[in-house]
């Protein structure tokens, strides 16, 4: 039975396995903590902290790794349905060496393959895809068959708010031009396209109903029709970047279903971005209204 999901997000999973010493190299970090990872999977929890209903589409091995990030999706009140375990492909692992304020290395364990992109289409439940308000999907899952088939039919199918995150990452690619294929393939599916500006030099000018562009230190542009705002950032002391794009992720999501005006939205995700960028997890990171709005209001 469908339920009508405010966001349904769409791709990659991982166990992220974080130091606990900053400013040192994996070779010397002694001790790590264990969290719920993936970038889509994280704009999912973050979403859930606003207290929307939401679900995500991903694949996992059969593995305690696999069970952990169910237990991990469902203590964060996100729907775990779809989440499906692959035979013989272990769950991904994703390492990062913490050197405040802005380098963050990822080490990305997602071989053989990820089971993340073996989504397959007919597994797809395109009717709730279809009535969910906001479906995000990101451009990872287009690297690759069957979840680049399976993402773009998700993309097609979707009647709320499409959102397609940029989230490019070139070890998942042979190159940018094919990038640049495929996510110009699924932006033609797309509502709304946010990215850094890397990203956005892979996509080129395209054409959506809201652009955002996040540029780190410089704050975030964003563009809908005739209206443009530039945003600046929310003052921090960043302990780790890596969660705040995905923190940013659920807030817009959170302001598009508020029905917010442009620029609320973006100070909003700003902020949201800020806070987890201050703090070492990433999914378990991820703020409520009040903090969002404490912060703002700071």
């Amino acid at each position: 039975m469908n339920v009508g999901f405010d966001v349904i997000t769409m791709g990659r999973i991982s166990v992220d396995v974080y130091p606990q010493q900053v400013g040192v190299s994996l070779r010397e970090v002694e001790s790590f903590g264990k969290f719920l990872g993936g970038s889509s999977t994280n704009v999912a929890v973050a979403a859930a902290r606003y207290g929307r209903r939401v679900a995500t589409i991903t694949r996992t091995g059969r593995d305690p790794f696999g069970e952990f990030l169910h237990d991990a999706l469902q203590g964060f009140d996100v729907d775990d349905r779809w989440v499906t375990p692959v035979d013989g492909l272990p769950t991904p692992l994703a390492f990062c060496e913490i050197f405040p304020p802005d380098h963050f290395p990822l080490y990305f364990y997602r071989f053989p393959k990820a089971p993340d992109l073996e989504i397959n289409t007919e597994e797809l439940d395109l009717d709730a895809i279809g009535e969910a308000k906001v479906f995000w999907a990101t451009v990872t899952g287009l690297s690759q068959e069957p979840s680049r088939s399976a993402t773009l039919a998700a993309l097609e199918a979707a009647r709320g708010i499409t959102v397609l995150d940029l989230d490019w990452r070139p070890m998942f690619w042979s190159s940018r031009e094919e990038g640049r294929k495929w996510v110009r393939e699924a932006l033609r599916f797309a509502d709304v396209a946010v990215g850094n500006e890397d990203e956005w030099e892979t996509a080129g000018e395209v054409e959506v109903e809201l652009a955002v562009h996040k540029r780190g230190p410089r704050g975030t542009f964003a563009q809908r029709g005739a209206e443009t705002v530039d945003v600046p950032p929310a003052p921090v002391e960043v302990v780790n970047g890596l969660g705040a794009g995905d923190a940013f992720g659920g807030a817009l999501c959170h302001g598009l279903l508020s029905h917010w005006d442009l620029e609320r939205m973006i100070r909003f995700a700003n902020a949201a971005g800020a806070i987890v960028a201050g703090r070492l997890a990433c999914a378990d990171a991820m703020p409520t209204s009040d903090e969002v709005e404490a912060k703002i209001n700071a």
